[in-house]
């Protein structure tokens, strides 16, 4: 590896580290607007990323890719999918965090690399080794376990896992830069937002010019806490290869967890105890799995 490239692979580390550590204590940020509903902080969120994001392709002057994608029905369609989902994924944890089901969205985030394998095998025709074959039934079990011995079922942190991992998925089919993805995205749920916030919305905080200027300045913000750990996400993702950048993907959910029940008292439960060891579990099958094929193919690279 040649200097220039250990450097881009040190930032790589540098913005895969910022871009989960973000996501992992965006928590945090959302608790802090517990007295705004979920579905006026998502029309916020949604209004001010766009804004930002307009000022980033101005600046980087991409509007040509902007203008590419509308024009490509093909491209838009997948697109207006991936903002339902996208959205869907953002109200159901702005949701999950400020109703005391932090644990559960940490779960979500724990199953989501397992449930990418198996779309990835449903969709894209890949292969799963046997490591991983053994690490998705474990998933499977920990989730039976909670239904069938505890009769409940984790359908939040089941609908955070399918509706990111089905969003990670058509954004690879579509194959489009971060940004201008998600400003048409942005672009796709500005109109329902923009409606709620300025005729639908009827609570005490739905009337931004008698806010505070605080809360105001934390709804403007929920621009930078959508777009920053994305752009450091896409930054890493050109610099590290996809089986590293994986590696970092748990310090998410762990910073969450670790929220949930050090700072913000949620209860561990039994059921959920059980069900959290056996997706540890898989996720350690599965790091495993990923660095020995890593090491297999590199001296498969080497004899050849």
């Amino acid at each position: 590896m040649t200097p220039e490239e250990q450097q881009r692979a040190k930032q790589g580390v540098f913005l895969a580290i910022g871009a989960y550590t973000m996501w992992g204590v965006a928590p945090i940020y959302f608790k802090a607007l517990a007295e705004v509903s979920p579905l006026e902080i998502l029309s916020h969120r949604v209004v001010w990323s766009f804004f930002l994001l307009a000022a980033l392709l101005h600046f980087g002057r991409r509007w040509r890719n902007v203008r590419d994608v509308i024009t490509s029905k093909k491209k838009l369609t997948y697109l207006i999918t991936t903002a339902i989902l996208v959205g869907a994924n953002w109200l159901i944890f702005i949701w999950a965090v400020n109703a005391d089901h932090m644990l559960d969205a940490s779960l979500g985030y724990y199953i989501n690399p397992l449930i990418n394998v198996v779309l990835g095998m449903l969709f894209l025709g890949e292969r799963l080794r046997k490591l991983q074959w053994f690490a998705v039934a474990l998933a499977a079990c920990g989730v039976l376990v909670q239904l069938f011995v505890f009769g409940s079922i984790p359908i939040v942190a089941m609908a955070l896992a399918f509706s990111f991992g089905l969003y990670g998925l058509l954004r690879k089919k579509v194959s489009l830069e971060a940004q201008t993805g998600l400003f048409i995205e942005t672009l796709v749920l500005l109109p329902a937002s923009a409606i709620y916030l300025l005729w639908i919305a009827d609570s005490p905080t739905s009337e931004f010019m008698h806010n505070s200027l605080n809360l105001n300045l934390l709804l403007i913000a929920a621009g930078i806490v959508t777009t920053l750990p994305l752009l450091c996400f896409t930054g890493a993702a050109t610099r590290l290869k996809l089986s590293t950048l994986g590696f970092f993907q748990y310090i998410g959910p762990s910073l969450m967890f670790l929220l949930a029940v050090l700072v913000y008292g949620e209860s561990f439960t039994l059921d959920k105890a059980i069900t959290f060891t056996f997706i540890w579990g898989a996720l350690v099958l599965f790091s495993f799995d990923g660095l020995r094929n890593n090491r297999q193919s590199k001296q498969a690279l080497k004899s050849h």
